[in-house]
């Protein structure tokens, strides 16, 4: 009988690299995107909560961006 299955039992240190990695690569743009529209880019952290990054971004579709002035500022550039 071999014992692969004691090798699969936890994450090891390139899991975790390989995990690190892709948080940035994720989190990295969607700050500058909130930074453009006036927001803060640690907003961006939510992006990695299930669940919750579903409300967010909901929630900022329908929402009246800072940096574009919201619904007065959308009315007099039309």
């Amino acid at each position: 009988m071999t014992r692969d299955w004691i090798d699969m039992t936890g994450y090891g240190l390139g899991h975790w690299a390989v995990f690190a990695v892709m948080i940035a690569v994720l989190l990295y743009p969607i700050g500058r995107i909130l930074s453009r529209i006036g927001l803060s880019p640690l907003w961006s952290v939510l992006a990695v909560i299930p669940v919750v990054n579903l409300i967010g971004l909901w929630v900022l579709a329908f929402a009246d961006w800072p940096g574009r002035g919201g619904a007065a500022g959308r009315q007099k550039g039309a």
